[in-house]
């Protein structure tokens, strides 16, 4: 609330922040609902998050899910608590998750306009040791009057009307944007509330971090060799880079988002379409870095303008500070050439 001890009797909760927002674009106030039922989602993970180790929910549940990531006991609530929220706001009429390999179809009698697709519990591999893991949404609008349809979840990240990502780390925080701007909201549990504490937030147009996984270093594309070595014996006389790995893309784009450089998950030699997913990864958080006045990109074209062809499609990804994409995306163009 304040520092000082003192309580703020008018705090900016993300509740007020988008029904001013939605008041401003006079809207229907559906999207507000739905943004609030995944925050009550939200709240709910975070809270089972905290005390996993009491309520013994590490550990894996002894399945796999679509992707062929080992299922944790966290997975399931998560994706779980996300689907039965939103199927229950009336504001949805798809559901695309992570965990699940065909869409969520909502029953007619309660279904509304958006399809919303995302990761319930991204970098559930951390869980056991305690490293910050996330939520990850995508909204659209559904544009067609015909029974919805998985069809109807294959849209390039252009015509998101909203995404966003919760991370669960030494806070709880959502990072949310409708397309003007990126905003921040913590969760202060005193009050159960998501408040406003980054409003408008960019990104440095330059940045002095590079997150990948460099373990592949020995399958990597020549292009990705290439730029890692300019980050690391610059040629300019400038200084080499500092490396960040988290392992866990909320926690990795985020302090991508908040301190500038690029974060890297490309394709290599074993799998050339990289690991990330399209539609409930890369894409939002596509959305969220280009809002915020960066870039993403393949390393060959933008991530927003890649017209899905399946739900669980994969994509290379090379987000974050503008410069420092655009140069990733030259040696990349150098490459292709060749």
């Amino acid at each position: 609330m304040s520092d000082r001890g003192t309580f703020d009797t008018n705090v900016v909760t993300v509740t007020r922040f988008l029904m001013e927002e939605g008041r401003k674009a006079k809207a229907t106030g559906e999207l507000t609902t739905l943004l609030n039922s995944l925050c009550t989602a939200v709240k709910a993970i975070s809270s089972a998050v905290r005390k996993a180790g009491i309520a013994h929910l590490y550990g894996i549940a002894g399945s796999t899910n679509v992707t062929g990531d080992q299922v944790k006991k966290l997975d399931i609530l998560s994706n779980d608590l996300v689907i039965n929220m939103l199927k229950s706001s009336f504001t949805s009429c798809m559901l695309v998750s992570e965990e699940n390999e065909k869409a969520i179809i909502i029953e007619p009698e309660t279904r509304g306009k958006y399809i919303v697709c995302f990761d319930p519990l991204d970098g559930s591999s951390n869980i056991d040791c305690l490293v910050s893991i996330g939520t990850i949404f995508a909204i659209y609008k559904k544009t067609t009057d015909n029974e919805p349809c998985e069809k109807d979840a294959l849209k390039p990240g252009r015509d998101l009307v909203a995404a966003g990502y919760a991370l669960y780390g030494s806070a709880t925080m959502m990072v949310i944007s409708t397309g003007n701007g990126v905003n921040c909201f913590m969760l202060d549990p005193a009050i159960g509330e998501f408040i406003l504490v980054d409003r408008d937030v960019k990104i440095n147009k330059r940045g002095k971090i590079y997150s990948l996984n460099e373990g592949y270093a020995k399958h990597f594309e020549p292009a990705v060799t290439e730029y890692l070595q300019e980050k690391k014996f610059p040629q300019d006389g400038s200084e080499p880079y500092g490396a960040r790995y988290i392992g866990s893309m909320v926690a990795d784009v985020h302090r991508t988002l908040m301190y500038g450089g690029i974060f890297l998950y490309p394709g290599n030699v074993k799998s050339p379409k990289g690991k990330l997913r399209l539609l409930y990864e890369g894409n939002p958080m596509a959305f969220i870095i280009v809002q915020a006045g960066g870039m993403a990109s393949t390393g060959l074209e933008n991530i927003l303008d890649i017209q899905p062809d399946s739900i669980h499609q994969r994509v290379p990804v090379a987000m974050g500070s503008t410069e420092d994409v655009l140069e990733y995306i030259a040696i990349c163009k150098k490459h292709a050439k060749k």
